[in-house]
């Protein structure tokens, strides 16, 4: 039997003010939300608010600096015609990312701001006041802005989750066809992050959104967060860049050689 098509709402929050450090963000969501959650929504909060209310804003003329001091561990670089030179690098929470996620825009001069300690912690939080001031059964996705491999443009991926499923894992089902699914786990805290980046927008400061009609997502507050997401280095097939890959490749024949 054919299911019917699962609607989908997503708007965006009006009337999130400038957040500053100390904000209580639950407090000022639950105010934007003027009492239109219902149990399963889920709420997609921009890192940006999460870090200015974390107080995650640091005083770095030069943000090269701030990228280095968030660097893990360095991927690839490339210069561009200017001499800007580009570094994907791992960060400290696993996230591999264009400039260590440090972010120069929409903050004072002079001051960069850092992603949350722990976008985890940071949405569980969120969840948990919004349960307990609203009375709502809502889940919290804190999403950034990324690139991807082997794509031009960014969306918004997740990067902290609260009471939010990060994975629908269909492995062990059937397709419509009736074959067996064996590796299809779709990443849907991602996927409930770029449908809310549609109606947030970039410049518009509107930082928050809803989206209805996956309740089936929404759980208990201990459910794996966004860090699960990660993949760790010993299953990461492109841990490095070609040109680096090959860097490393030549020097460590060379020293073979020389041995």
């Amino acid at each position: 039997m054919a299911h019917s098509p699962r609607p989908l709402t997503v708007w965006a929050l009006p009337g999130i003010p400038e957040i500053t450090p100390g904000t209580d963000l639950v407090t000022i969501i639950a105010d934007a939300a003027a009492g239109a959650l219902e149990d399963g929504d889920v709420l997609v909060v921009t890192s940006k608010i999460v870090s200015k209310a974390e107080g995650r804003i640091l005083q770095a003329e030069d943000r090269e600096d701030a990228i280095t001091a968030e660097t893990v561990r360095v991927v690839a670089t490339r210069a561009s015609e200017s001499g800007h030179v580009t570094r994907i690098v791992q960060n400290r929470l696993g996230i591999v990312s264009a400039a260590a996620g440090v972010d120069a825009s929409n903050t004072p001069h002079g001051t960069v701001l850092l992603l949350p300690v722990d976008p985890d912690a940071s949405a569980r939080a969120l969840a948990t006041g919004l349960r307990a001031l609203l009375g709502v059964h809502v889940g919290v996705v804190v999403s950034d802005t990324l690139g991807r491999a082997w794509r031009d443009g960014q969306t918004d991926h997740a990067i902290g989750a609260g009471g939010v499923r990060v994975f629908e894992d269909l492995r062990g089902g059937t397709d419509a066809e009736g074959r067996p699914l064996v590796v299809t786990m779709p990443c849907v805290a991602d996927e409930l992050a770029a449908a809310a980046d549609l109606v947030k927008g970039k410049a518009a400061r509107l930082p928050v959104a809803v989206v209805r009609g996956r309740g089936d997502l929404v759980g208990p507050l201990d459910l794996p967060g966004a860090r699960s997401i990660v993949r760790s280095l010993e299953r990461d097939m492109f841990r490095l860049g070609a040109d680096e890959a090959y860097a490393e490749g030549f020097a460590a024949g060379a020293a073979s050689v020389t041995a």
